[in-house]
């Protein structure tokens, strides 16, 4: 390339400066927020991973179960199975039922391994006729709690039984 006048030369040094200070820029302003959206999405997978390890790392695999219609007086039970779904052992800490016709039952001083389950099995007495809901609450880990809920409706016995069928002995013949 040829220059003719001082003033030429000065013109073409600075369009090819402006020309790199441009490129720069463009690649400064293309690439800075590739490199914080990277920084962000480490942080969101730390507190995701953390999450994990504590406040959802017990799975409830049934969290209601209806018992449908029962007699009055003829207690109940079903098995709820609990999952320690972390990455660290623990222990649940209390399984407490919403009243006295309600009784859970577990192993009280079991750790729970990383991956396997348990069971925790819950009664309900059918005194009281009518429909009805109970909760129970599980506490674990490090002040966490979940909530399991049984239902049902308890018909009334009858005080007497059925009266005698006098015409069964003719449907006999």
């Amino acid at each position: 390339m040829q220059y003719g006048t001082s003033q030429d030369i000065f013109v073409s040094l600075w369009s090819d400066f402006m020309k790199k200070i441009i490129l720069i820029l463009l690649l400064v302003h293309g690439l800075l927020p590739v490199l914080l959206a990277q920084k962000d999405l480490k942080a969101k997978e730390n507190v995701v991973s953390e999450a994990r390890e504590t406040l959802d790392s017990l799975i409830i695999i049934e969290t209601e179960y209806n018992f449908g219609k029962i007699p009055q007086g003829k207690p109940v039970n079903h098995i709820f199975e609990v999952v320690n779904g972390g990455k660290t052992a623990f222990k649940i800490g209390n399984v407490q039922a919403s009243c006295g016709c309600t009784t859970p039952d577990w192993e009280r001083d079991k750790d729970i391994p990383a991956g396997t389950s348990t069971k925790i099995t819950v009664g309900y007495n059918a005194a009281s006729e009518g429909a009805f809901t109970k909760n129970i609450t599980i506490s674990y880990g490090k002040e966490q709690t979940k909530q399991l809920i049984i239902m049902g409706e308890v018909w009334k016995t009858p005080s007497t039984s059925a009266p005698e069928n006098k015409e069964l002995n003719e449907l006999k013949n």
